[in-house]
């Protein structure tokens, strides 16, 4: 999950890192009170959970209280990739000198935690690392030892930082390491970190991503950062069929059915099982089929969990009928998951015989849950039937 700027810069500053002056404003006089508290240039940020704010628009520059007031109506209207301002941050102008990026992900193909630090910052490392190879470097660090802080200094000394500016950078970068590594996190990024005319080096602008599955250890992190626990961001603000989607999973501590995202698609899927859940979903699109939306489920949820996440998908306007496909499962019962499908299906006024495009969920109980399958009308299949193929038999069902 994704936190906006101002939650990011939230969790910097619990750990020390260095921030301008800041406040987050919900309306004008808000901005305006701010900036006269700041008592100087400010710049004004939309608060979204995209890049593209300054081409978009949405990062304004005021020296004066008033004139920061009116560019916080200039900015809310705006949308960034399709996304709302949430709030305004109104934060002091900083006499930049130099910018660099510091950030701490995962390499995927090491499976180990990277550091990447460029002395080009203030613009996409992507872009920075095609064009400029040079000034980015890349430190991995340890899963099984705690990370040690001569891995920023060896990060940054890469790029050729040097001396005091060696000296100041490390341990903004040593503790952006630790954060990543504290809070599970999937991300964590300062761009641009800058060096100011006076040689101090202050944050302008922060990134974190969290590990979906690690919410529940950082409850109360979330909570006092203002996060709802509904709150399901990825690149975006959660949809109200999303937030629902994950009360539905709060709602009942058996199994799973959440992470629910929402397409605009006329097939509703109930899916999940090891990965199953991504596969089935490439496969519905490989056959042509328009996924309305994806979603997990498994870990033998409750008849009513079931029954609650297929009533949601079958809420959905525009949603013909419904794909039930797992892959093979030991831990989850069929005749469970049966039960709770056709019942979401009577519940929403649904033949079950005409909504279930299928039904392919082979594993503990499957004799009994066929039998319910069988009396209501609806196509199942075993495990002689591959997921790939149980996928374009619910398409072939959507197009016939």
């Amino acid at each position: 999950m994704r936190f906006y700027e101002y939650e990011s810069k939230a969790l910097f500053a619990r750990h020390g890192l260095p921030l301008s002056k800041s406040g987050l404003a919900h309306s004008r006089e808000d901005a305006r009170r701010i900036a006269a508290e700041i008592a100087g240039p400010v710049v004004l940020k939309s608060q979204v959970l995209s890049g593209g704010r300054m081409k978009a628009g949405a990062v304004k520059f005021a020296d004066t209280p008033d004139e920061a007031a009116a560019h916080y109506d200039a900015i809310v209207p705006i949308v960034v990739s399709g996304q709302k301002c949430r709030a305004v941050l109104v934060e002091e102008k900083s006499q930049v000198q130099q910018e660099y990026y510091a950030g701490v992900t995962w390499d995927g193909r090491r499976k180990l935690p990277v550091v990447i630090f460029s002395d080009m910052g203030g613009i996409d490392i992507e872009q920075v690392a095609e064009r400029h190879p040079d000034h980015v470097s890349k430190t991995h660090a340890s899963t099984l030892l705690p990370p040690m802080p001569y891995l920023a200094k060896e990060a940054a000394a890469k790029t050729g930082v040097s001396g005091a500016d060696l000296t100041r950078l490390a341990p903004i970068v040593s503790r952006l390491i630790e954060i990543f590594f504290r809070y599970d996190l999937t991300l964590a990024e300062i761009n641009p970190l800058a060096k100011l005319e006076d040689g101090r080096f202050v944050v302008l602008d922060g990134h974190v991503d969290l590990e979906g599955d690690a919410r529940p250890k950082h409850e109360k992190l979330l909570a006092e950062l203002g996060i709802r626990p509904e709150e399901t961001r990825q690149a975006r603000p959660p949809t109200d069929f999303e937030v629902r989607g994950a009360q539905v999973d709060a709602g009942d501590h058996r199994g799973v059915a959440g992470n629910v995202v929402e397409f605009d698609g006329n097939l509703g899927l109930v899916i999940g099982a090891g990965g199953g859940s991504l596969t089935l979903f490439d496969a519905v699109r490989k056959h042509g089929g328009r996924p309305a939306n994806y979603c997990e489920i498994g870990g033998n949820p409750s008849v009513k969990k079931a029954c609650a996440l297929t009533k949601l998908v079958l809420s959905k306007p525009g949603v013909e009928k419904l794909a039930v496909m797992m892959n093979v499962v030991s831990n989850t019962r069929v005749d469970i998951v049966a039960r709770g499908v056709v019942k979401g299906c009577i519940e929403s006024g649904r033949d079950p015989a005409k909504t279930i495009a299928i039904f392919r969920i082979p594993g503990s109980w499957e004799q009994e849950g066929f039998k319910i399958l069988k009396k209501y009308g609806v196509e199942y299949c075993d495990r002689t039937v591959s997921m790939y193929e149980a996928a374009g038999r619910a398409v072939m069902k959507m197009k016939a």
